[in-house]
């Protein structure tokens, strides 16, 4: 009997915390999901603690970001869906090519290695850490006025700051210099396989107005993965932000990925179930 998948797991990106998915958890909840939203191991404080303290963020790799929702997933009863923002679009990526969930949305989603596209947009988001070596080893905060550059370039500065004030938390920079530098290590964590055919369906959506993750990157990624014979698909939101998981009318982009996510779920696990019989 073909059962869709009754667990959504969503991971977060740099820059936030699971406080930024707190209007999906409701929504999918709401829905008679069970729904996770782990933080990134050493991050489950609020945004207040973490902005006081964030000397647990600067210990993180991606390569300990994933292995922590790698056991936590292995540990479900059956395949969630994986739905990820940003870097978490990025750690979604390489859950799939583990064999992991049984769909997977990428939202403004970071690329995996192997994507070369560098909008100027995306490396001044990350220039107040790339431009000095020494902060990999360091939590690197946004100001403001960077947050409403990179994060929500659709509001003014005071529409923006309470917005910064609830979400921002300092961000881990290991993590965006080894994103950065993902196509020049052989080693990368963030390597997966775009000839893989037994990949969960993946979907990337992307924000029309992206300073961080433009949605040129995400076709990019799309284009790659299409060297395979799982399905990967694309939607894009016109004058969404990199903020789009929280941005008025967030509901449009929840709902389509939902709808997707359980849509060709549902269809693979047929498409298996027959295969195997």
């Amino acid at each position: 009997m073909t059962t869709t998948p009754d667990t959504i797991v969503l991971i977060h990106g740099l820059w936030m915390s699971p406080r930024s998915w707190e209007h999906w958890v409701d929504r999918y909840t709401s829905r008679g999901y069970r729904v996770l939203a782990p933080a990134w191991p050493g991050m489950e404080g609020e945004v207040e603690e973490l902005n006081a303290d964030p000397s647990p963020i600067a210990r993180l790799t991606i390569a300990k970001i994933v292995d922590h929702y790698d056991r936590i997933i292995r540990g479900l009863d059956r395949p969630p869906i994986i739905m990820g923002h940003s870097f978490g679009g990025g750690f979604t990526q390489v859950l799939l090519d583990r064999g992991l969930g049984a769909a997977g949305v990428g939202i403004a989603a970071a690329p995996a290695k192997g994507i070369f596209k560098l909008p100027l947009t995306t490396l001044r988001s990350g220039w107040s850490i790339l431009r000095n070596p020494a902060n990999r080893k360091k939590a690197v905060p946004f100001s403001a006025k960077q947050f409403n550059y990179a994060f929500t370039n659709n509001l003014t500065p005071e529409q923006s700051q309470p917005l910064y004030e609830r979400y921002a938390v300092p961000a881990a920079g290991h993590v965006l210099f080894e994103g950065a530098m993902a196509n020049l290590s052989r080693k990368s964590a963030l390597k997966v396989d775009y000839r893989k055919d037994d990949r969960a369906p993946l979907l990337f959506i992307a924000g029309g107005i992206d300073h961080v993750v433009p949605a040129a990157v995400n076709r990019a990624s799309v284009k790659k993965f299409t060297k395979s014979k799982a399905l990967v698909d694309y939607k894009e939101f016109p004058g969404r932000t990199h903020f789009t998981a929280g941005q008025d009318g967030w509901e449009e982009v929840a709902d389509y990925a939902l709808s997707w996510a359980t849509e060709n779920a549902t269809a693979k696990r047929v498409a298996d179930e027959m295969t195997n019989r």
